[in-house]
């Protein structure tokens, strides 16, 4: 039916606070998932209303309810008790939890006061919120205990309870620049290809990209290139496993060569099209078009 609504899946993070939920939110981000952190539970049933407007494509959704009060254990059980009933909607409460010894430790490390006893000891504000959460913990469907997990460790029980079936986190993404206009921020690795041959000295190449066979041509013909290549390939071919076992959700590899409009962008299109067999790669190019006159 036109109107009809695709089952969406809903998942509640909730659970212990310093027991690791904005690493949860994190993991379910990198999977896809729409994160609402901190969602007071008084604005799920209209949150809820949202998602069931068949105009959206939200399929999978994951909610940070970070409880603060006994009001809002209220409202949380009579939207759990609703969600039972919506045929349409996939529901799930992960709760996080870890040993009070870890808890307060971690709030050590972090010089921040526990929200439920501000100007008290940490401790007693665990001991109170422990007690709040009991019969919430009773309904979750999943509760992991992170008192031994590192942050990568639980990014990695969420990957695999809740991904789908072949779906790939990891991505490349290759990232043609000029530095002309600055390296980019966001790069992880930073190649330099300004010792390749210049296309921009070729008349008649000058108002031409990367893009065009010619100039990828031209590019590609050096030696200097193809000995780049296996060395770049060579070594990008040991590194990004190791990224990739880390727990990296994306690695963007730029590269740069002067005006970030021949060189860079044809050998970028290379490496991403090399490595899309064994991941899955982006390229774009973001200085292509800053050239005189466009």
């Amino acid at each position: 039916m036109a109107n009809e609504k695709k089952e969406t899946r809903l998942v509640i993070i909730t659970g212990m606070s310093g027991a690791g939920k904005t690493v949860a939110v994190q993991s379910f981000e990198d999977l896809g998932y729409y994160c609402v952190d901190n969602l007071p539970p008084a604005l799920l049933p209209k949150f809820l209303e949202l998602m069931k407007d068949s105009s959206n494509n939200i399929q999978k959704v994951a909610l940070v309810m970070d409880l603060r009060g006994r009001e809002f254990f209220d409202a949380l059980f009579e939207a759990l008790d609703k969600l039972a009933h919506e045929d349409w909607l996939q529901e799930h409460v992960l709760f996080l939890d870890a040993k009070d010894s870890v808890l307060v430790t971690r709030y050590k490390e972090t010089r921040r006061s526990h929200p439920l006893a501000p100007d008290g000891l940490p401790l007693d504000g665990i001991h109170l919120e422990r007690s709040m959460l009991d019969e919430l913990r009773g309904r979750a469907q999943n509760i992991l205990d992170t008192t031994d997990l590192k942050p990568k460790e639980l990014r990695e029980k969420i990957v695999k309870r809740y991904s789908e079936e072949d779906q790939e986190i990891f991505s490349v993404h290759a990232l043609s620049f000029g530095f002309k206009y600055g390296i980019p921020i966001d790069a992880d690795l930073v190649f330099d290809v300004r010792f390749l041959p210049n296309p921009h000295y070729v008349a008649h190449m000058q108002p031409l990209t990367g893009l065009n066979q010619e100039v990828s041509n031209y590019v590609f013909k050096w030696s200097d290139t193809q000995m780049f290549l296996e060395k770049t390939i060579d070594l990008l071919q040991f590194m990004l496993p190791q990224y990739k076992r880390e727990g990296k959700s994306q690695l963007v590899i730029a590269i740069g060569c002067t005006g970030g409009q021949h060189r860079s962008v044809a050998i970028s299109e290379y490496l991403a099209k090399y490595f899309q067999t064994s991941y899955v790669t982006h390229v774009s190019h973001r200085d292509i078009d800053k050239r005189k006159g466009h």
